[in-house]
């Protein structure tokens, strides 16, 4: 019996709802289809544990092709299955569970499990026809379901945290004691208001791992000081969308960029950062700026739209990422980040970076 989660069961829908399709839907930044704008399908490629396959669109035939054997399948079961494990996903209020009839289908057409093989870098792979081109270009792609919890982009750790240095505030061990106890729902930012109320400014220094830190400069050198102005405007205000904060550090513009021309510094700058964390760049290991393999996003909707996001595409892709991801808040604890701490007689206070998408 095969059981997972709904981003799991996800993956195949979008396998399905695909095929029964046999087009790939551009979307907007609001997550809605382009209009006029869809690439016809050739064929799915898949890596499964017991090999790759090949899922071929003709007529209304799909062509699965794979251990020598050639299977036919109409093109409407995977669109009937397609309805029936959206409904199944829909419903299901378990974390985990399973779908049988989908599974029977599953084993007759050589898929074997929900998520594609580990050692395969993408979800899912697709040879697509761009009418514009002319080209018949491959597009990996990693999948994110909105019928689940919303997955993150970047994940907190202590390789995620930034440095501040606490300036202007005498305070004594027992105030620091106090600010560090205080225990609310808005823990960090009661703290940071507190340490302000005393006189106390946030200087940023550098980015707690050094990795994190050239990683950053690699893809912009004024990416770590951008960054530390919009995180600390999120522990500090209400403000958690990436397009409120980008637009706020626009209207500080903290690092006094010539703004005569209406040049959208800040709001590039961030759009750069996002694609390389969507396409490798992982804050504990050393970026090279290559893109892996997956190259884009597929997108379940709540209503079963499967959209494609991809840096083929890289306007839509950029304005996609920027417009629907948030900071959000990890474990202070567990990170190490949101109390003051001494070190060789100064008083510093860590924040922490987590990116997640809005839905």
């Amino acid at each position: 019996m095969i059981t997972g989660n709904k981003g799991e069961w996800s993956e195949i829908y979008a396998l399905f709802k695909l095929l029964g399709d046999k087009q790939l839907f551009l979307g907007n930044k609001d997550i809605e289809k382009l209009e006029g704008l869809v690439y016809p399908i050739i064929k799915i490629l898949r890596t499964e544990n017991n090999g790759n396959f090949e899922y071929s669109i003709q007529d209304e035939i799909i062509l699965v092709s794979g251990d020598e054997e050639v299977l036919k399948i109409p093109i409407s079961d995977f669109k009937n299955k397609a309805l029936f494990l959206l409904n199944a996903i829909k419903q299901n209020k378990e974390r985990t569970f399973s779908v049988p009839e989908i599974e029977e289908f599953m084993q007759s057409i050589n898929c074997i499990s929900l998520k594609a093989s580990s050692t395969a870098k993408t979800d899912i792979t697709i040879v697509v026809h761009d009418q514009r081109t002319n080209q018949q270009p491959t597009l990996g792609f990693s999948i994110k379901s909105q019928l689940g919890s919303p997955s993150t982009l970047l994940n907190a750790g202590k390789t995620t945290n930034f440095i501040y240095k606490i300036v202007g505030a005498n305070l004594t061990k027992t105030e620091i004691e106090q600010i560090n106890s205080i225990a609310s729902r808005s823990k960090i930012m009661d703290r940071i208001v507190q340490i302000q109320k005393k006189g106390g400014q946030f200087d940023f220094i550098k980015t707690e791992r050094q990795i994190f830190s050239n990683n950053l400069v690699l893809i912009d050198s004024l990416l770590p000081e951008i960054l530390s102005q919009i995180i600390f405007d999120f522990y500090s205000n209400e403000f958690s969308h990436l397009t409120d904060l980008v637009n706020k550090t626009a209207d500080k513009n903290p690092l006094n960029f010539d703004t005569e021309n209406e040049h959208k510094f800040y709001e590039y700058k961030i759009k750069r950062f996002l694609t390389d964390v969507a396409l490798g760049m992982m804050p504990s290991k050393v970026w090279t700026g290559k893109y892996d393999a997956t190259g884009g996003y597929l997108i379940v909707k709540e209503n079963g739209d499967v959209l494609c996001y991809h840096i083929y595409n890289r306007n839509e892709f950029e304005d996609y990422l920027l417009n629907n991801t948030k900071l959000d808040t990890a474990s202070s604890s567990r990170h190490g980040f949101g109390e003051i701490y001494e070190n060789n007689g100064e008083l510093y206070f860590n924040l922490n970076l987590q990116i997640r998408f809005k839905k």
